[in-house]
């Protein structure tokens, strides 16, 4: 098994825990989260970076955010919009969304947003954040399993599709290999945090950010 594997295991290990076991017991209640998660043989997949704009774009922000953050959702909420208007859509930013799994349930919200491929990716995470609340809840993972259900149907995915998404083992290998990756290269212990070409902006504050956006676009 090479590095890239063990790292893979590692984390599915622990993000399947809470939850990978649901996905399969609506086929079979007897099979185990280990059954779900230990087959090494598994090859990791190459991840689509998720993008918005012009790629010659003067400024690169790289959003790094979790499906399950407050804040996360606070920002695409309330402040994205305006982001896209003023910068992406004008070709001033190239901007990048990296999924960050602290949980997992973020890594089925992130399966489940890459359900439609690119072109459906960021309807879907829209959908995914603006009803955050509801599908979370209480932290039941029937409950969540049932809203991302929910929302996969309402972005116009079948039943199939969904399950299918939800239930790849390879995908989830793979982001979780991916997201320890990004995480050690950028240091990423809390979300959001933005990367603006060289510069970090921590947290949901969309002021700072905007500032930084300027500076680098008037360097």
């Amino acid at each position: 098994m090479n590095k890239t594997t063990l790292i893979a295991a590692a984390v599915v290990a622990v993000l399947a825990a809470a939850g990978a076991l649901y996905w399969t017991s609506t086929t079979s209640e007897t099979e185990t989260v280990a059954e779900v998660e230990t087959q090494d043989d598994v090859d990791l997949l190459e991840i689509t970076e998720m993008t918005l704009g012009e790629e010659d774009a003067p400024v690169e922000v790289v959003e790094y955010a979790s499906f399950t953050c407050s804040h996360c959702g606070n920002f695409h909420n309330d402040s994205f919009k305006q982001l896209k208007s003023e910068y992406i859509d004008t070709g001033k930013v190239h901007f990048t969304y990296r999924e960050v799994y602290f949980d997992g349930a973020a890594l089925w919200a992130s399966q489940l947003a890459r359900c439609g491929g690119e072109e459906r990716f960021f309807g879907l995470t829209d959908l995914i954040y603006s009803g955050q609340r509801e599908w979370i809840g209480e932290g039941d993972p029937v409950q969540m399993a049932d809203g991302l259900r929910k929302i996969g149907r309402i972005a116009g995915l079948d039943k199939e599709a969904i399950d299918a998404c939800l239930e790849d083992e390879q995908l989830a290998k793979s982001l979780a290999a991916w997201f320890q990756q990004n995480r050690e290269a950028d240091a990423i212990n809390s979300t959001p945090t933005f990367i603006v070409n060289d510069t970090r902006v921590e947290g949901n504050n969309p002021g700072r950010l905007r500032e930084v956006i300027e500076a680098e676009l008037a360097e």
